[in-house]
C-alpha cells in the first residue's frame, strides 16, 4: 500500500463513527443507514448480495456478514470513448445529416459551372456546346471506366472472403471449445462492489475488470477506457480495496455526499403537496446513489432497477 493509501487508511480508522442520521440533510449515511439500504438493494436487484470479505480486513461497526455489496459479471460492451465520439459527432450538424465527402460528391459535376475560365490575357473564354461525337466519346469512356471499376470490386470482394473465410477459421471459441456458442459476442465484464467509508460517511464503488477473450483482469488503463474522461484518473483512480486482495479501480467518494445532497434536495422539491411526504426514504439511498454513479461509468450495465430521476442541477 502507497504511502497516501496507508494515510488513508489510517485517517478513516480514527475517524469517529457515525450515529445520527443526516441523509436529508447532508447525503451521508450511518453504518446501520447503509445496511438498511444494503438490504433493500438486495431485496429488490438479486443481482447483488452481500459480502463477509476477508476477516483480517472486517470492519467493527459493520455486521460480519454484511461488510460489503457485490454484483458479478456485469457486461461492458461498449468502450467510453466510442460513446463520446458518437456524442460528438450527432452534435456537430444542426441542419441534419451530411458529409463533406456527400457535398463534394453532389457539387463536383457542376464546379465549372460557377467560375469563368479566363485566357492568357484575362479575356472569358466562351464555352462551347460539345458535339455529338464528343458527346458519344465521352459516354463510351465513362462506360469503360465503370466496368473497370466494378472489375477491381470484384478483385476486392474475392480477397475479402478469402481473408473472412481464413478469421473464421482461426477464430478463437468459447473456452469450452463448444461450437454451438460461436454466434455469442464477448465482451468486458466487471465485478462491482459497494463499501462504507467512515471518513466521508457514504458508500464507495470498486471496479474489476475482465477481458472479453479468456477473462483475464484488465490493467488500470484499459478500466480507465470505460469511465467518462473528465472522471478517469481524476475521480476514478487505481487503489487497493479495503476487503479483497488487488487492485481495483475506484470513484472517490469526496463528492458524493454534497452531490447526493443536492439530488435529494431536488427530490423533495419535486413530492412537495404530494401526500405530505418530505422526501425518499433512506431505504432507496443506494438506488439514488447508483443512478448518479452511472453518469460516471455509463456504458457498464448494473442492475438498479427502481427507476429514479437523479436531478443534480443546483
Amino acid at each position: 500500500m502507497s504511502m497516501l493509501g496507508q494515510f488513508r487508511a489510517a485517517r478513516e480508522y480514527m475517524y469517529p463513527t457515525r450515529k445520527t442520521s443526516a441523509f436529508l440533510d447532508k447525503g451521508v449515511l450511518t453504518p446501520d443507514e447503509f445496511v438498511l439500504a444494503g438490504d433493500e438493494l438486495v431485496y429488490k436487484c438479486p443481482t447483488w448480495t452481500w459480502e463477509s470479505g476477508d476477516p483480517k480486513k472486517k470492519k467493527p461497526y459493520l455486521p460480519d456478514d454484511k461488510q460489503y455489496l457485490v454484483t458479478r459479471n456485469v457486461p461492458c460492451q461498449n468502450r467510453v470513448s466510442a460513446m463520446e465520439n458518437m456524442i460528438a459527432t450527432e452534435g456537430e450538424g444542426d441542419e441534419g445529416d451530411w458529409l463533406v465527402s456527400h457535398v463534394i460528391k453532389q457539387n463536383n459535376d457542376d464546379i465549372e459551372d460557377d467560375f469563368d475560365i479566363l485566357d492568357d490575357e484575362g479575356e472569358v473564354i466562351t464555352k462551347k456546346e460539345p458535339t455529338e461525337e464528343e458527346k458519344a466519346a465521352a459516354a463510351a469512356a465513362e462506360e469503360e471506366d465503370d466496368d473497370d471499376e466494378y472489375a477491381d470490386m470484384a478483385d476486392y470482394e474475392d480477397d475479402n472472403i478469402i481473408e473472412d473465410e481464413a478469421a473464421v477459421a482461426t477464430a478463437p471459441k468459447d473456452g469450452d471449445g463448444d461450437d454451438d456458442n460461436g454466434n455469442l459476442v464477448k465482451v468486458r465484464t466487471y465485478d462491482l462492489s459497494i463499501t462504507y467509508d467512515k471518513y466521508y460517511q457514504t458508500p464507495r464503488v470498486w471496479m474489476m475488470g475482465y477481458t472479453a477473450s479468456d477473462h483475464q483482469p484488465l490493467t488500470g488503463s484499459q478500466m480507465m477506457e470505460d469511465v467518462i474522461t473528465d472522471y478517469a484518473n481524476r475521480t476514478v483512480t487505481i487503489e487497493n480495496h479495503p476487503h479483497v486482495s488487488g487492485p481495483h479501480a475506484s470513484i472517490h467518494p469526496c463528492q458524493h455526499g454534497k452531490v447526493m445532497k443536492t439530488i435529494v434536495r431536488n427530490l423533495i422539491k419535486s413530492s412537495d403537496g404530494d401526500d405530505g411526504e418530505e422526501g425518499p426514504s433512506v431505504n432507496l439511498y443506494l438506488f439514488i446513489f447508483l443512478k448518479f454513479v452511472s453518469s460516471i461509468i455509463p456504458t457498464i450495465n448494473y442492475d438498479f432497477t427502481m427507476d429514479v430521476t437523479a436531478d443534480t442541477s443546483k
